[in-house]
C-alpha cells in the first residue's frame, strides 16, 4: 500500500493519499480545495489514477475539492451516508467497508464533532478527523456537536483499537504529523489518562473559543461536496483561490 501525508496550511488540513500497487487505484481523504492541483500531481507522479475522495464530515473550516477532482479525473464522491448529501456517489457507514484493490478502507462511527463525523481504519493506521487530535480533539460547539457522544467515540471507539495503532488527525496546529492510540490514550489532555465524562464535558463547555471564521461559507459549500459560495468576502478568498484553475484549460 502507498500512503502519503499532504498539509494544506492555510486550514492546517492533513489530506491523505492511499495507494493500491496492484491495481494502481487511489483514494484521497479529506482533500482540500486550493490544494486540488497538486494532490492530483502527487497522486499520477505515483502512477496512480484517483478513483475516490472521501471526507470524514462536513467540514467548518475548508471546502473539500471531492466536486472539483471528480471533476478533473474522474473520481467518485465518498461521504458518511448519515449526512444525506445528494451529491455523493457512494455512501459510507460503519460495518461496510469500502475496498479497492488491497486497499480496505473501515468506516468508524465517530459523532461528538459533528453529529455525522466518521474516522476510517486503514490497516495498522486509523484516520481520525476532527475527533481525536494529536494531545486534543475537535470542538463541540456547532454542527449538532455534542462532547458527551464524542468522549464515546474517542474512549470507546478509538481507544478500543490495538495500542500501535497509529493516529493520523486531520489536522495539527504545531507541525505534529503522527502520534498512536497508546500514546493518546496515556496523554492526551483532553481525553486520555483518568478524564471522566463529566470532566471533559465541562472542559468543553468552558473552552469558549471564537465563531470559526470561514463556517458560514464552508458548511454550505460542503454539503454541495465542495461548492465554493459566491459571496465570500476578499478577506477569505485564500480558501477558494484555484477553484476556477483547471488542468483541462
Amino acid at each position: 500500500m502507498i500512503f502519503r501525508q499532504l498539509f494544506e496550511p492555510v486550514s492546517s488540513t492533513y489530506t491523505y493519499l492511499i495507494g493500491c500497487e496492484q491495481t494502481g487505484k487511489a483514494v484521497l481523504v479529506d482533500p482540500v480545495l486550493p490544494a486540488w492541483q497538486r494532490d492530483l500531481e502527487e497522486v499520477r507522479r505515483l502512477g496512480l489514477e484517483l478513483a475516490f475522495t472521501v471526507d470524514t464530515h462536513i467540514h467548518a473550516d475548508h471546502i473539500t475539492s471531492a466536486r472539483k477532482l471528480k471533476l478533473e479525473a474522474g473520481s467518485r464522491i465518498a461521504h458518511p451516508a448519515m449526512d444525506q448529501l445528494s451529491c455523493v456517489d457512494h455512501p459510507l457507514q460503519e460495518g461496510q467497508p469500502l475496498t479497492l484493490g488491497g486497499i480496505v478502507l473501515e468506516p468508524i462511527f465517530t459523532p461528538g464533532h459533528t453529529d455525522g463525523h466518521h474516522a476510517y481504519r486503514v490497516g495498522e493506521r486509523v484516520l481520525t478527523g476532527d475527533a481525536l487530535l494529536i494531545d486534543g480533539c475537535g470542538r463541540t460547539d456547532f454542527q449538532n456537536g455534542d462532547a458527551r457522544a464524542l468522549y464515546h467515540s474517542v474512549r470507546h471507539k478509538l481507544f478500543a483499537l490495538p495500542e500501535d495503532t497509529l493516529v493520523f488527525p486531520g489536522h495539527d496546529y504545531n507541525k505534529r504529523r503522527v502520534s498512536s492510540i497508546a500514546q493518546e490514550k496515556a496523554r492526551n489532555p483532553r481525553l486520555g489518562g483518568d478524564r471522566d465524562l463529566e470532566g471533559f464535558i465541562k472542559l468543553m463547555d468552558e473552552l469558549d473559543l471564537a465563531y470559526p471564521k470561514f463556517i458560514d461559507y464552508a458548511v454550505p459549500g460542503n454539503r454541495e461536496c465542495g461548492v465554493c459560495p459566491p459571496d465570500v468576502p476578499e478577506s477569505l478568498d485564500e480558501y477558494c483561490d484555484q477553484i476556477g484553475d483547471s488542468q483541462q484549460g
